[in-house]
């Protein structure tokens, strides 16, 4: 890990005497937006305490309590958490006038002690997030002395996640949590239906996937079979966010992208747009809908709990004028309809696309800019929408689709935009309508081989990247080239390691001469850029036997299904054309990257794992890309008979 950067410029005086110059303002993410520096630093390492002032201990004690258990989980230092004004060395949490009114404003001064002051709990805990990025760069464990003044330039700095048609467990959502509010982002969009593309599945809409991933007791048999969350899942990662700063948007998308519904009660899906597309002149459809969003909405103790529902209504047919006409009608319904619920209505921007007469409601509504034609932003402005900038042809991620993109380019996003850009439209610098941005990733080719992990890959880079631009924006910026370098030693948030990073570290990161089936190695996974290499003699082995386990992944000496040298994560199976010889003496190697996964024999590359093109129609004519990566598990050895000595585990 490298230093926290700061400048330290000695000069004379002409009196002779040498003065240290104030230090630079720290590097984190997001950057800092006021910054007066203070001379030398703070040695946390001789430890304190996490001090909450006594009239705010109910509302910040919770932040105390996290921060603590964070700097335990990311260092290994205990700091107590107390009551009382704070000593020297001391982390003190208070609430408070400060120079900005903002509620997520905060003011950090570290001097003798650090204290963290805020408007609200949220602004103060944005400023332990500071304090940990800065002592996560820093050797020794300091804290450069100075005073940040720091609040957000948008109010909403999101990213959406499409959950229906590759399925995320609900502990990679609660990572996700953590992830973004390590980086002051606060809304997290999480999309629960869709359904894949026809001319993937012979195009029969009855054989097209589709999936809608939360528990419904109103339609059973309607929820996802291939993985799902419960309600009290859902509802306990919501309370996590709350404790966080960030707001949990649900998202079901209607009356399009609801194949999932028109699977359950086929009656409902359009016989002439295809059934994707609800009927919107069907009195079924809209009894349906009404008894789903109700399942979630009402009661005192409702499993949406955010001020916030998202209801779709994006790229409907518009060929028709009273198709149009219905649209708007089905639009407006579904504002109105959450909003008796006590929540504010959100929806894709499509009121261009379907220009009509029909009125729509547009006062507290937020509405999803993600593509021009679809819903002009002037127009929308006057209208009285406020705005949530997600310009697909700059913030969409579609893995390995061949269109969007499958990993932004941030260098053009750091130097170049900022929410109140929208497509090719900017607006002032202020304006009350434009809430704030969002970036997003869709699973468009259901069935591609991509992981949890390789999404994460794509992802990272760009929260780092629009976590700046949301928050700071484009004003005061270290240069991109700098900012690239320097992101990279921060990790993904404290206890989050989705990437299987070894921090800091290449060559040998784990070596054991002898290992017994069931022994923990003492590292969970090894991230993309790694090799494994053992050596392996095997005994008599039936399908199934495996070598290497973590809770994210298998890798087989004996595959399931063929008895083949493999590997299982995702809910898929990857098999290497080897088959691990009985009584030989054998020197196995796996090297990973995000492209591929390549097997060695005896030093000879074997076979190599890379992305390839299947088809996915009859014909022959329709295909997708197929990502066959491994993140390594190491989390124990598996279960098989045979001797298993020498391993090497290295970042290369």
């Amino acid at each position: 890990m490298k230093k926290t950067l700061f400048l330290i410029a000695i000069f004379a005086s002409p009196a002779g005497i040498l003065l240290a110059a104030p230090n630079a303002k720290p590097f984190v993410i997001p950057e800092l937006r006021e910054w007066t520096g203070g001379e030398g630093t703070l040695d946390m390492a001789s430890g304190g305490r996490i001090v909450v002032t006594p009239e705010h201990q109910q509302v910040l004690g919770p932040v105390a309590k996290m921060l603590a258990e964070d700097i335990k989980t990311m260092f290994g230092r205990t700091f107590a958490v107390a009551v009382g004004q704070g000593q020297v060395n001391d982390i003190v949490l208070t609430l408070g006038s400060i120079d900005s009114d903002n509620s997520e404003a905060y003011k950090l001064t570290v001097s003798g002690r650090v204290e963290i002051k805020g408007n609200t709990a949220t602004g103060v805990f944005w400023g332990t997030r500071t304090i940990l990025q800065m002592l996560e760069q820093s050797q020794e464990f300091h804290l450069m002395k100075g005073t940040t003044l720091d609040y957000p330039k948008y109010p909403v700095r999101g990213f959406s996640l499409d959950c229906a048609r590759k399925f995320f467990r609900i502990e990679f959502l609660n990572d996700y949590v953590k992830f973004m509010a390590y980086y002051k982002m606060n809304t997290f969009s999480v999309h629960l239906n869709d359904n894949g593309f026809r001319q993937f599945f012979d195009n029969d809409w009855d054989k097209t996937y589709a999936a809608f991933r939360l528990e419904s007791t109103t339609y059973p048999g309607l929820t996802a079979k291939d993985g799902s969350y419960s309600k009290q899942e859902f509802i306990d990662l919501q309370k996590s966010a709350e404790v966080r700063g960030v707001n949990i948007i649900p998202e079901i998308d209607v009356p399009a992208h609801s194949l999932a519904f028109a699977h359950y009660l086929p009656e409902i899906g359009s016989k002439e747009y295809g059934m994707d597309h609800l009927d919107l002149f069907n009195p079924k459809t809209y009894e349906f809908l009404d008894g789903l969003f109700k399942e979630y909405l009402e009661g005192p103790q409702p499993v949406f709990r955010g001020k916030q529902v998202h209801v779709g209504t994006d790229e409907y047919s518009n060929r028709k004028k009273e198709v149009v006409e219905k649209f708007r009608y089905f639009t407006d319904y579904y504002i109105r309809y959450v909003e008796k619920f006590g929540k504010q209505a959100v929806v894709w921007g499509a009121l261009t696309h379907a220009k009509g007469d029909t009125p729509v409601k547009s006062d507290n509504v937020l509405m999803y800019m993600w593509h021009n034609p679809y819903a002009q932003p002037r127009d929308m402005k006057k209208l009285g929408y406020d705005m949530i900038s997600i310009p697909d042809g700059l913030l969409y991620i579609v893995p390995e689709a061949g269109y969007y993109y499958n990993y932004l380019n941030i260098k053009h996003l750091y130097n170049n935009w900022e929410p109140r850009n929208i497509g090719k439209e900017t607006f002032d610098e202020g304006d009350p309508q434009i809430k704030g941005g969002m970036f997003a990733v869709w699973n468009d080719h259901v069935g591609n081989g991509i992981s949890e992990k390789d999404v994460h890959h794509r992802v990272w880079p760009a929260m780092q990247t629009l976590a700046v631009k949301m928050w700071t924006g484009s004003q005061g910026l270290v240069p991109f080239d700098e900012f690239d370098k320097l992101r990279t030693n921060l990790s993904e948030a404290p206890g989050v390691n989705i990437m299987g990073t070894v921090k800091g570290k290449t060559g040998i990161v784990l070596e054991k001469a002898q290992l017994l089936t069931g022994e923990k190695t003492g590292l969970t996974e090894i991230g993309y850029g790694y090799r494994v290499e053992f050596n392996l003699r095997a005994g008599k082995n039936q399908k199934g036997a495996t070598l290497f386990e973590s809770p994210n992944a298998i890798v087989y000496m004996s595959d399931p299904k063929n008895g083949k040298l493999g590997f299982s994560r995702d809910g898929y199976l990857f098999t290497f054309d080897y088959t691990v010889p009985e009584n030989q003496d054998v020197v196995l190697a796996i090297e990973g990257t995000s492209r591929s996964t390549k097997l060695y024999v005896n030093g000879t590359l074997q076979e190599s794992l890379d992305i390839i093109k299947v088809p996915r129609s009859k014909d022959g004519k329709s295909t997708i890309a197929q990502v066959r990566t491994l993140v390594f598990p190491l989390e124990k050895i598996g279960k098989f008979q045979g001797e298993l000595k020498n391993l090497k585990v290295s970042v290369l």
